[in-house]
């Protein structure tokens, strides 16, 4: 599951790591009905969003939106979501409709909805139509929300997999209008951007200090790559880190925390000599606190998105022992994690 170049759409190569949210586009409700006696838990903490007013009643030919949206100095964006997701909430709650920026969005983008599940037909250009779950599948979102901005050529210029918070995604937003895409990185620029630090680093009792990451014990290797401009990293530290279930996980593997801005010497688990910046950039780690898992060397998954504690335990368990082995993918993992926990009568909440 490392990085994988994927099928273009209007020529522009997608590149997206093996990681997929539990959120996915072919589920099926689990069947919550009592077994053997015993009542069965629930799934809940799913929520419902109600997009802004304002997002563009589009017909779904979406180079005539890009076209509208170029002839009047905007970008299209489009907003990738599924019904119930709890990410997808937070970001319409947050950033669509309650952020102080909520004008500048508005005057310099126009956001088009497409349901990860839905059936309505969409013209993506002059050679590809399809539905709305296809168009998910062929542009492989495997998070919901995912965001894909599109330049006034009706090509892919930046894709946020995941929420973001009201900061960063102001920081987005910013790139795509200065139409920075066409000379430097996301990260890059917001390094650039913020000069001064909001985030200093904090110290975990699993975190390991090594620099040759290709010659570790026989556990898998989570790499924390974290950043002055980190404004998600306390938040971890304080909420998910401080789980005494998530430090009984991370004991099983190798934990090294980056600073992914640092010039000092490191192996990469390849074997090659590089640092945490170069790391960082060459895994295209734009999100920080990004987290990226390996075994043996080869990368298995990674989180470079916000996560509740059900989600993100459960990918450090996914990797942490091994069941990537058994379930080469995580929907088959899910599955059959969710029926264990439900059929001893455990609730799942996905919002925790």
């Amino acid at each position: 599951m490392s990085i994988t170049r994927l099928p273009t759409v209007g020529g522009i190569m997608i590149l997206l790591a093996g990681f997929i949210l539990p959120a996915l586009a072919d589920e099926t409700p689990v069947d919550n009905t009592p077994a053997g006696g015993l009542e069965r838990g629930k799934v809940v903490g799913g929520q419902l969003s109600e997009h802004p007013d304002w997002f563009k009643e589009s017909f779904l030919e979406i180079a005539e939106d890009v076209d509208e949206a170029s002839e009047a100095g905007k970008h299209v964006l489009l907003f990738f979501h599924l019904n119930g997701c709890p990410y997808c909430y937070k970001m319409v709650e947050e950033n669509f409709k309650h952020a102080p920026y909520t004008d500048y969005l508005q005057d310099n983008f126009d956001v088009i909805a497409i349901n990860i599940r839905g059936d309505r037909e969409v013209v993506f250009n002059a050679e590809l139509s399809l539905t709305e779950k296809e168009l998910s599948r062929r542009l492989d979102v495997r998070y919901t929300p995912t965001i894909i901005f599109l330049s006034t050529e009706n090509k892919p210029v930046l894709r946020l997999n995941g929420y973001r918070s009201v900061e960063d995604f102001k920081h987005a937003l910013d790139f795509v209008v200065a139409k920075a895409y066409q000379h430097t990185t996301l990260q890059r620029f917001i390094e650039e951007q913020m000069q001064e630090a909001v985030y200093t680093f904090r110290e975990h009792p699993n975190f390991a200090s090594v620099s040759d990451l290709s010659t570790l014990p026989d556990k898998p290797l989570l790499v924390l790559f974290e950043d002055r401009t980190c404004v998600a990293c306390d938040a971890l530290h304080d909420d998910l880190l401080a789980l005494a279930e998530t430090r009984e996980l991370l004991d099983r593997f190798t934990v090294v925390r980056l600073d992914a801005l640092s010039e000092q010497a490191i192996i990469a688990p390849d074997g090659t000599s590089s640092t945490p910046k170069d790391f960082a950039a060459k895994l295209d780690i734009s999100y920080r606190p990004g987290i990226v898992m390996f075994d043996h060397g080869r990368e298995i998954l990674r989180i470079d998105g916000l996560l509740y504690r059900y989600h993100f335990q459960e990918l450090l368990r996914y990797v942490g022992t091994r069941q990537y082995h058994e379930y080469p993918t995580l929907r088959d993992y899910k599955r059959v994690r969710e029926e264990e926990i439900l059929s001893s009568g455990q609730n799942i909440d996905l919002g925790e």
